[in-house]
């Protein structure tokens, strides 16, 4: 039960109240609060029965001086449990440069809806994955929201501000493009076979011809590649931390995939086998990782930075059209659409878990399966 109180100040009378909060858990003491700065004896009222109906709803008042930091700390011990190193590590580096920086040190109750889409707008003018940041960042409120330490989610309604390379003109079309046609995949591989270790070079044409992430594929190991079924194992994925090397299971069900090989790619596979042999046999070399199909020169994994720097050398090099090395992968997909495979057929080819991920690609196809498309029509409507 509240109690209310007038006291003077330099602007007059005004009220305050105090209400019994109960047994301080962590001291076993009883408890009050106490409310001062209202006008009139009615505002203290309806402020000491939404205070009531805070208390009688489990809400702890300890929850008001809980920062951000406070509750990612909570949220991430808990979650750490449930993830990948990898994926631990991706989380903890969006929040130490982009979120806890921004938010860490504010009281939780204090963060607005406001506050929210400011932060999300300054994050836009930096970065593209905006979107993966406020998905992070919301984690946090809704672990308070389920712990009840807000009422209210700030973050959610939070909208994500459009990037300018969505705004594509005819001019920087072709800048965006992060794929490569047919004749420039061409072009890069012979330029690849002239200039770059035949290692690298079945890498760059196991990438294009598959079209697997780079860590998909230096994790592969010799017993991945069934040569009589004609068809390649994409089980498991390389990772890189502190210093060590780290074999992961993939990710989803649909990433764990078993694909056919064509008969140029097997061929090439045999023959990198055989020169990868005689090379360790007059090496002497001795390692743990000896039945990977893509290795350093003692053995060890290839560093995950390395074909993308091999990848830039030759852009560079050349004059190419600049893509990424993920650039291969959205190439291998448009060059199936091209080649007449299915939507369903490509999703379960790159091992997307989502058909609306492949989607998003077909979106971007290339000039010549849309000029292809009137031909289709033409052809299908003469008939």
């Amino acid at each position: 039960m509240a109690s209310f109180q007038k006291y003077n100040t330099k602007k007059g009378q005004m009220w305050l109240f105090i209400i019994d909060t109960g047994i301080d858990p962590e001291t076993g003491k009883r408890q009050q609060a106490k409310r001062r700065g209202f006008k009139t004896k009615k505002e203290a009222q309806q402020a000491a029965l939404e205070l009531e109906q805070q208390l009688a709803n489990g809400i702890s008042l300890n929850h008001n001086k809980l920062t951000y930091q406070d509750v990612y700390e909570e949220w991430f011990s808990t979650h750490v449990k449930t993830i990948k190193i990898s994926t631990q590590k991706s989380i903890e580096s969006k929040f130490s440069k982009h979120i806890l920086p921004r938010f860490g040190q504010l009281k939780l109750r204090d963060i607005t809806k406001t506050y929210c889409q400011k932060v999300i707008n300054d994050i836009a003018e930096t970065i593209n994955s905006v979107n993966d940041i406020k998905i992070q960042a919301n984690q946090v409120f809704k672990y308070a929201l389920k712990m009840d330490i807000i009422q209210k989610n700030p973050m959610e309604h939070v909208s994500i501000p459009r990037q300018q390379s969505e705004f594509i003109t005819e001019e920087n079309e072709k800048d965006a493009r992060n794929y490569w046609k047919k004749e420039e995949i061409r072009n890069f591989l012979t330029l690849t076979k002239q200039e770059l270790s035949f290692r690298d070079y079945v890498f760059f044409h196991l990438a294009i011809y598959t079209g697997a992430r780079k860590g998909e594929i230096l994790a592969l190991t010799w017993d991945d590649i069934d040569f009589k079924s004609g068809s390649i194992r994409f089980s498991k994925t390389l990772f890189h931390n502190k210093g060590q090397f780290i074999f992961q299971t993939s990710k989803t069900k649909e990433s764990r995939r078993l694909i056919s090989l064509d008969d140029k790619t097997l061929s090439l596979l045999k023959k990198w086998r055989l020169k990868q042999k005689e090379w360790v046999m007059a090496k002497g070399i001795k390692s743990d990782y000896k039945e990977l199909i893509f290795n350093r020169e003692d053995g060890s994994p290839i560093r995950l930075a390395y074909p993308n720097e091999k990848l830039d050398i030759v852009i560079k090099n050349h004059n190419l059209h600049r893509i990424t090395i993920h650039g291969l992968r959205h190439t291998h997909a448009s060059l199936l659409f091209e080649a007449g495979a299915s939507i369903k057929e490509v999703q379960e080819r790159l091992g997307h878990s989502d058909i609306q991920m492949t989607m998003n690609i077909y979106t971007h196809v290339t000039d010549t399966l849309k000029e292809q498309t009137a031909q289709k029509f033409q052809k299908y409507i003469e008939l």
